[in-house]
């Protein structure tokens, strides 16, 4: 990972979860102000950092789709005031809903286990891909990559009965409350590990399951298939 990756990932989390949760729990307390106001201060920090970063970076990225929709679901809710169960159905269906365009890309030419994994900077995609077509294995490893993206898929549905769950556990009060604001606020700090967590262990098994499968499918080391940095590099 580069500095500049770290320093993005600092930004991602101090804008988008630390700053905003800190907001609502603790700025009605620390500034007198209305929970209608500190939940809209809230919003507006991941919302402009969001913003800021598609203007600089000029490309889609999933996690910051993720991010305004569930800021947006979260801000109209409390908002509008509605029932404070919709927050429980809210957390529910943004894992929901990628783990559904996850499980619909097996059956795309870009599954996203290939997407994620199948890099340059990775693996070693040109002989892995001579490997395959000289064995003749190609229908195989398509196979595998599905098999892959469906353990991927299943991160984001147990994130989903994770995050409801926490929801129905932490939410008490009326949305329009400060202590609404409060709740949301822990809410918030504890979502995001509750969806990376799963996600993160899933797709390390994912990527050992598919390195085992590539070394039986194209008879490669481990050291021939992963794209190891040369100073790096395991020496036999």
């Amino acid at each position: 990972m580069t500095a500049k990756t770290k320093g993005d990932l600092l930004l991602d989390m101090m804008f988008n979860i630390v700053i905003p949760s800190i907001v609502m729990s603790k700025a009605d307390d620390w500034l007198d102000i209305t929970p209608l106001l500190a939940l809209l201060i809230a919003l507006g920090f991941p919302i402009v950092y969001g913003i800021v970063d598609f203007a600089k970076s000029k490309k889609y990225n999933t996690f910051s789709i993720m991010g305004f929709v569930s800021i947006f679901l979260t801000g109209g809710i409390g908002l509008l005031q509605l029932p404070k169960e919709w927050i429980a159905i809210k957390e529910a269906a943004v894992p929901l809903i990628l783990g559904l365009f996850v499980t619909a890309s097996i059956w795309t030419n870009s599954p996203l286990m290939r997407i994620l994994l199948f890099q340059d900077n990775i693996l070693n995609t040109s002989k892995i891909e001579e490997a395959l077509e000289k064995n003749s294995n190609r229908p195989a490893f398509d196979k595998l990559i599905r098999r892959g993206t469906l353990w991927v898929s299943s991160s984001f549905w147990i994130s989903a009965i994770l995050n409801y769950i926490l929801a129905v556990i932490l939410i008490k009060s009326d949305t329009g409350t400060s202590a609404f604001n409060k709740e949301l606020g822990r809410m918030t700090l504890w979502s995001y590990p509750v969806i990376v967590l799963p996600c993160t262990v899933i797709l390390m098994i994912s990527l050992c399951k598919l390195i085992s499968g590539i070394e039986k499918l194209t008879g490669l080391q481990l050291e021939e298939i992963v794209a190891f940095p040369s100073s790096n590099r395991p020496h036999r």
